[in-house]
């Protein structure tokens, strides 16, 4: 009879049921918690946002308990491929110069850059527009690396959207080249702020989780689970939840 139980846990097991009482595995999970409404520090310290309801159910449907560090957004490559984390999400835009270094997950999320000015400011409407002026960014973004094309343009990098975004308030820089959706998220949450964006001004770009570059197996885990959560409803309910609409 032990030998017979044993053999059907055996079994359960393979069949990925019986998992109660069983520890999940960790998927251990960077973010840098600076760019709203994809990833925020909440009032009590929590993280928040689009992307960090998204992993958490990827977790639920791997079966995994997800624990996500807070770190600077330049070191997230770098902890990546040392070891120290097996996924990144942080509304990473999917680029070759990163696909060299990393794997990515299928998109999750298609965007598109704005600039933000102040709000009695005329001149400036398109990325051309910004030759001459002087453009604050969020350091080693897509924004950052658009500002670099741009002709004799003065670009001051900072480590926050915030940072940088306080900066264009302060008049240290004319604009800020940011993603739409974290615009307007930062507009919405501090309404008083003398700034506006001006729309659309590139190509869209589509945002993946980042995995190290030899685990091919997390990445068809992960792309299972997204596949999943848009089949039965999930994703649209976050979508809806921290943009309002439905995608």
């Amino acid at each position: 009879m032990k030998k017979l139980t044993g053999l059907l846990l055996c079994v359960f097991m393979l069949l990925g049921i019986g998992h109660v009482g069983l520890a999940k595995d960790t998927l251990k999970v960077a973010t840098e918690a600076g760019f709203m409404p994809f990833e925020f520090v909440g009032e009590d310290g929590s993280l928040l946002g689009f992307d960090m309801d998204l992993i958490q159910a990827i977790g639920e449907k791997l079966n995994m308990e997800v624990q996500i560090d807070n770190i600077s957004w330049d070191g997230l490559i770098p902890a990546l491929q040392n070891g120290n984390y097996d996924a990144l999400i942080a509304g990473i835009t999917i680029t070759a110069e990163r696909a060299e270094a990393v794997a990515f997950s299928d998109p999750y999320f298609e965007s598109v850059l704005t600039i933000v000015v102040q709000t009695n400011n005329t001149d400036i409407t398109t990325l051309d527009s910004l030759k001459g002026k002087t453009v604050a960014v969020q350091i080693s973004t897509t924004g950052d690396y658009v500002a670099e094309e741009i002709e004799g343009v003065t670009i001051l990098r900072y480590n926050t959207v915030a940072e940088a975004l306080q900066n264009v308030i302060m008049g240290t820089a004319h604009a800020m080249i940011v993603d739409l959706p974290v615009s307007e998220a930062y507009l919405a949450a501090y309404p008083n702020a003398p700034l506006k964006n001006v729309g659309p001004v590139a190509d869209n770009e589509f945002l993946g989780i980042a995995v190290h570059k030899q685990n091919t197996e997390l990445v068809s885990k992960i792309n299972w689970a997204l596949a999943e959560i848009r089949a039965d409803g999930t994703y649209d309910a976050i979508y809806n939840k921290w943009f309002g609409v439905e995608e």
